[in-house]
């Protein structure tokens, strides 16, 4: 929450989630290590630095599961959601798990690469300060990206020793048990503080209560400009094809530019990167436009491509020709609130939810069980910072007149992901199906 001080509220673009996964329990007995048996003694495989660029390895390939399934559960509406935020919370989880569970979330959350927690905690540990170090002194015209985790602990809860001094700064002390009411409340604050309050009320009454042992939480701020604005005074309304039968008009915005442009032969569709202000090159954050054709179940088709081809973002992101284009993307706001618990049983981790889910690396003396995992994200969209893209029937496959202008309009349902380059993570992502 300290990392918030300073930022601004004037920027146009924004973007904001914030995710809580409420374990609710009975005490009872239970032996288990922490993050390994001698944590310590494997403290040197843990000093990998390779480790971070394959944790956010299998971030991305959950991220095109996690969109692909969330668009399965809501197929008929737009999506947004944070894949960065509820990866987070579930890499929490993964620590305090044990057996079964354990393996459960090494296969969702792709860790195939190693069976060592300390080597997942260092780079965990690693890339949290990296990114205080990234985005904690930006200027006020440069982009700003947070992210806090925590642990939110009952006070009668013996946490392991272990994981205190591993999660201190996650770890914070709530009584649940005195009043549940007051501790929801305050969880709402931080979440809100922590975005700026853009997410308020996380969490409804009744859904913290006296039986509460656990709630872990991750809340994300993002904002940018982007480099190239678009122009407020060419933003006129224009017809947004829904679908062939049904058209919606929206406040279109226009910009003509230099951007990376391709046309992906694999995912059948073309693909524009909006750079946003601030940082370099090689740590620059970006957004991806995927536009698949007009022809009926494009949408479907270019997910089941995404998610059948795991490497195929860090492909994508390094192919554009830059080049003239005529961009043109729609101006909105999305706010969606997401049953994790849902989505995350279309991905096989259902078993995370049974009573047999066994969490004990967070308390020996304290069984603790998934209830609930909700987030709630938040996109605004205009004219100097946005993200949003579709395809234009005027733009073929090929063009045959490169030095041209590409016509990129966005007219018709398209995905979008915002992409860091540093860490080759993608931090927000949706479908724009229709104005809301």
């Amino acid at each position: 929450m300290d990392l918030l001080i300073g930022i601004p509220t004037t920027t146009k673009m924004k973007f904001f989630a914030s995710i809580v996964a409420l374990l609710l329990s009975a005490a009872v007995a239970a032996d288990a290590q922490c993050l390994a048996e001698d944590d310590n003694v494997q403290h040197s495989k843990a000093d990998n630095p390779l480790a971070r660029t394959r944790l956010y390895k299998g971030e991305s390939i959950f991220t095109l599961k996690l969109l692909e399934a969330i668009n399965a559960a809501t197929p008929s509406e737009n999506v947004f959601f944070s894949p960065y935020s509820l990866y987070h919370v579930l890499l929490l989880m993964y620590f305090g798990a044990k057996s079964d569970t354990e393996q459960t979330l090494r296969k969702g959350l792709e860790l195939h690469w190693t069976e060592d927690k300390p080597v997942v905690w260092q780079a965990y540990n690693v890339g949290k300060k990296a990114l205080a170090m990234r985005f904690g002194q930006n200027k006020a015209d440069e982009i700003q990206f947070v992210s806090v985790d925590k642990l939110f602990f009952g006070k009668q809860i013996p946490v392991e020793e272990c994981m205190e001094d591993k999660f201190f700064e996650e770890i914070e002390k709530l009584d649940f048990e005195k009043d549940p009411e007051s501790q929801r409340l305050y969880i709402n604050n931080w979440v809100e503080n922590t975005t700026h309050g853009e997410i308020t009320d996380l969490l409804i009454p009744g859904s913290i209560t006296k039986n509460t042992k656990l709630a872990i939480a991750n809340a994300a701020y993002f904002k940018g400009t982007w480099q190239s604005k678009f122009k407020p005074e060419e933003t006129k309304k224009e017809i947004f094809y829904v679908s062939n039968e049904r058209q919606e008009f929206v406040d279109m915005m226009h910009v003509e530019g230099t951007f990376n442009h391709a046309a992906n032969e694999k995912l059948g569709c073309h693909i524009l990167e909006l750079p946003y202000t601030g940082q370099d090159e090689a740590s620059r954050v970006s957004m991806f436009v995927f536009l698949p054709p007009t022809e009926s179940n494009a949408l479907d088709k270019l997910l089941a491509r995404l998610t059948s081809s795991p490497d195929i973002l860090s492909e994508v992101v390094n192919e554009g020709i830059s080049r003239r284009v005529d961009v043109k993307l729609p101006k909105f706001s999305i706010e969606k609130t997401v049953d994790m618990k849902t989505v995350l049983g279309r991905l096989g981790m259902g078993k995370l939810f049974e009573n047999s889910a066994d969490f004990s690396g967070f308390s020996k003396k304290t069984q603790i069980g998934f209830d609930e995992v909700l987030q709630k994200s938040k996109i605004t969209v205009n004219e100097e910072g946005a993200t949003a893209a579709s395809a234009t029937v005027a733009f073929s496959f090929r063009s045959s007149r490169p030095a041209d202008p590409a016509m990129f309009h966005c007219n018709h349902p398209f995905i979008f992901v915002i992409y860091d380059y540093a860490t080759q993570a993608v931090l927000f992502n949706g479908v724009y199906r229709q104005p809301e």
